[in-house]
């Protein structure tokens, strides 16, 4: 009967076949050690001759790392064992062997690593991330799933770069036309929401930033929920129940992973809603206060969210930035007009903006103002602001970044082991 490791527990005292790839092997005497791994965990398997044969333990005894092979045995509880489970071999078949494996438990660079990136993923530690990303993904869906949200996917091509050209990628198209890969799928879904009420975008963006923080990558995956008749108040609950949400749930089914990362769990026991919540002025008299060069009016960079987030245990909430400083479709606050009703999340534990968004503009007029105020073509935006002259209501939502988010929840340095295949200013390789 084939089993998968992750449902060992499930087969003690049943006799399995594993079917994988050799991790690591050694050897003491007349036994081998075989370390298993099939994409869903890892198992150590007791080879002995005596169980096999003296031609079978000969083989495994020159096997070597990453070789494709079947293991058959019995599985056999005990408390000393990774996962608490070993499994007792009685038959051994290799599919395919692997010679001079480029990756070995030594030390290796970041380079080295990200050159092999396909080989890379394989390891423990990758893979506990990887399945983590899985959880974070899955749990989004579920929340928004599960909250009457509908998923309309919008266009990964688009005809006008919304906030002007310099960090978007331009794309050779039909008849000498150009488009651009998405920053965002927001205008789009704010169209989707005025048909449908609560929806959401779930896909890849790109950003040519010519960025080289721990931060950025050039293409990662984003959601971005939006609601119909939501005003700001409603943009962050919803945010903060999405939060909090992923971060249960991947302390709930994914505790075996985050040990491997050596991830401190009562950090992330702390995130629970609601989030402090603080006005930009607040924000920027903060960074001042502990003697940062902020320049008030300017956003928030890097630094300054780390600086700002170490006043607090969990996410803190952001709001009400310079208008000047935000996109032409937020809307101003009624009661102060050079402020924006917008909010960014910044993670805990310097991991900076995990969530940005706001209340969107409404009013035809001022949409029209901004528009010429920032320089953009009105012809590009005639469809978005067809959305101000049929039925206009008051709407919000946000952007929640998947790899900043994974990359907090797992405690990493940097955002590159956060997806399969990073990109990133100067790697576009494998």
């Amino acid at each position: 009967m084939r089993a998968y490791i992750e449902d060992i527990a499930g087969h003690d005292g049943q006799q399995v076949t594993i079917q994988g790839w050799l991790h690591n092997r050694r050897s003491s005497g007349k036994i081998h050690f075989l370390i298993l791994r099939d994409g869903s965990g890892f198992i150590q398997a007791v080879m002995s001759k005596a169980a096999v044969g003296d031609e079978a333990f000969a083989r495994a005894g020159h096997l070597s790392q990453e070789t494709a092979l079947s293991v058959t045995g019995t599985v056999r509880a005990d408390a000393r064992a990774r996962g608490g489970y070993e499994i007792d071999v009685v038959a051994l078949e290799v599919h395919a062997e692997s010679h001079d494996y480029p990756i070995t438990p030594k030390e290796h660079g970041v380079d080295y690593l990200l050159d092999r990136r396909h080989l890379w993923i394989r390891s423990e530690r990758q893979v506990a991330i990887l399945r983590i990303r899985h959880e974070i993904i899955d749990a989004v869906r579920d929340f928004f799933n599960g909250r009457g949200f509908v998923l309309c996917d919008t266009p990964i091509f688009t005809p006008a770069a919304c906030e002007g050209t310099s960090t978007l990628f331009p794309v050779p198209y039909f008849d000498d036309a150009t488009a651009y890969l998405t920053q965002s799928g927001q205008l789009y879904n704010e169209a989707n929401a005025m048909a449908l009420g609560r929806v959401y975008a779930f896909g890849p963006t790109f950003r040519a930033e010519k960025s080289k923080t721990r931060r950025h990558l050039t293409e990662f995956w984003m959601v971005e929920p939006e609601m119909a008749y939501a005003d700001l108040h409603d943009v962050i609950d919803l945010a903060e129940g999405l939060i909090g949400a992923v971060v249960a749930r991947v302390l709930d089914r994914r505790r075996k992973e985050l040990a491997v990362l050596e991830r401190d769990v009562t950090r992330l026991e702390r995130v629970t809603p609601p989030f402090p919540r603080i006005t930009y002025d607040e924000a920027a008299a903060l960074l001042q206060e502990k003697g940062l060069p902020f320049q008030y009016g300017t956003d928030l960079g890097g630094t300054d969210e780390t600086v700002l987030s170490e006043h607090f245990d969990r996410p803190v909430c952001v709001t009400h930035y310079p208008a000047s400083v935000k996109a032409f479709y937020m809307k101003p606050d009624p009661g102060q007009p050079d402020k924006a009703l917008c909010v960014d999340i910044l993670a805990p534990e310097g991991y900076g903006e995990i969530v940005g968004g706001g209340q969107r503009l409404d009013d035809l007029d001022l949409l029209l103002q901004r528009i010429t105020e920032h320089g953009l073509p009105q012809e590009a935006f005639e469809w978005y602001l067809d959305l101000r002259r049929y039925g206009s209501v008051p709407h919000g939502g946000f952007g929640m970044g998947i790899e900043r988010c994974v990359a907090w929840i797992c405690g990493l340095e940097h955002v590159r082991e956060t997806i399969p295949y990073p990109r990133m200013l100067y790697r576009m390789y494998p």
